[in-house]
């Protein structure tokens, strides 16, 4: 069996395509409206898409009585449930006959379960695609990326003839979360810039990630490093960094003004890495990140990381990323996953925004407790699988 995905203005167009390339013997596996293009989530295109599939061994068992052509599948619309219409011909062997009417009569069966709408709800999937729904909705992944993901599972599923294990299907889901994100890089500091920057809102974690962060670059990749803080607003983070340093035996600087901060970077400037700790203020407060580029010379070779918290709502998470995007966002640092039990936010951010993660950090333990981002950890992390 041959399983196609088509895009189109309209059904009638999707039909026209499907016709060209699969022939009068398709049928519908599948259909839902989806929007693309637009501007700022203005100005999206509706558009159809429509799963299809022929089954080439079955045709070459066919021989119509006439030369005319079969007519395709139509999909007609009856009590508000979409409904599959199989029409085809007689056959010379009644035993063929039989057989093709056995086929087509459970591929209509299929079809059926899988197309119908409960109340609007959205389409009857398999028990297995149902389980991968379910742990998709209970991590909270979008409703546009949980119909994406499950429309790439729906294709192997009747490429795989309808019959495939839990395992397997887990398999696939892992699969097709990471190729939606296979663009997007990912992974901790790659040392092709000397100044890692990390920014957010009070209360996330930055200094203790900080710390992590330096750890390893100290202890694994035997790097010289240093500290500049412009968290002046709390003298018990410049004491918890000065703590970390004594503890790794690297210098700290503290800035208040920008030139504090290239004075700093003249004093390092033989430093393999010099990592920036930033105060943590209210994210709503415009001036607070304004303030920041009076501080960092972001003109440097520098990266940044936008750290965030798990128990965060995405909503606030989306806001924070928003007002911190005036200055370049290169990843995220996802904290306090060890508080929550859904990760599915995680995912959703990175997807929307385009921006791939660096690290996540599971506890308070320094240098432990953080671990690299890789593209297949977050449906790991959601399927419950190493």
């Amino acid at each position: 069996m041959k399983v196609k995905k088509y895009t189109a203005s309209s059904m009638a167009e999707a039909m026209k395509q499907i016709r060209v390339e699969l022939g009068s013997d398709a049928v519908i596996l599948n259909s839902r409206e989806v929007q693309s293009g637009g501007f700022l989530g203005l100005f999206k295109k509706r558009n159809i898409e429509v799963i299809a599939a022929v089954d080439h061994g079955a045709a070459i068992l066919q021989k119509p009585m006439t030369k005319q052509k079969l007519p395709i599948h139509e999909v007609n619309r009856i009590d508000h449930r979409e409904k599959l219409v199989i029409d085809h011909t007689t056959y010379e062997k009644q035993s063929q006959n039989d057989k093709l009417k056995a086929e087509l009569k459970d591929l209509k069966e299929k079809l059926l379960t899988m197309s119908n709408t409960n109340s609007g709800q959205g389409p009857h999937y398999p028990d297995q695609l149902k389980l991968m729904q379910q742990l998709l909705m209970n991590h909270e992944i979008e409703e546009a990326i949980q119909s994406s993901l499950l429309t790439s599972l729906l294709e192997k599923w009747y490429v795989s003839g309808a019959n495939a294990s839990i395992d397997e299907v887990h398999s696939w889901l892992i699969k097709a979360m990471k190729d939606h994100i296979s663009t997007i890089p990912f992974g901790g500091i790659s040392f092709k810039k000397k100044y890692i920057n990390v920014v957010g809102p009070t209360g996330v974690g930055k200094t203790t990630t900080l710390a992590k962060i330096a750890a390893e670059c100290v202890i694994n990749h035997k790097k010289k490093l240093a500290f500049i803080t412009t968290d002046t607003y709390r003298i018990a983070a410049i004491e918890q960094l000065k703590t970390y340093a004594k503890i790794l035996n690297v210098p700290m600087e503290v800035c208040y003004t920008i030139d504090d901060f290239k004075k700093a970077a003249e004093t390092f400037r033989d430093y393999d890495l010099v990592l920036i700790d930033t105060a943590g203020r209210n994210f709503r407060n415009q001036q607070y990140v304004e303030d920041l580029k009076n501080v960092i010379d972001f003109d440097h070779d520098i990266e940044t990381f936008l750290v965030l918290s798990l128990t965060s709502k995405q909503r606030d998470m989306e806001e924070i990323y928003k007002q911190f995007s005036i200055i370049n966002i290169d990843k995220f640092i996802f904290t306090k996953a060890d508080e929550t039990s859904s990760y599915g936010a995680m995912y959703n951010l990175i997807i929307k925004f385009n921006k791939g993660a660096a690290y996540m950090t599971n506890g308070q333990n320094v240098p432990d407790d953080m671990i690299e981002f890789k593209p297949d950890f977050i449906a790991k992390m959601i399927i419950g699988v190493e």
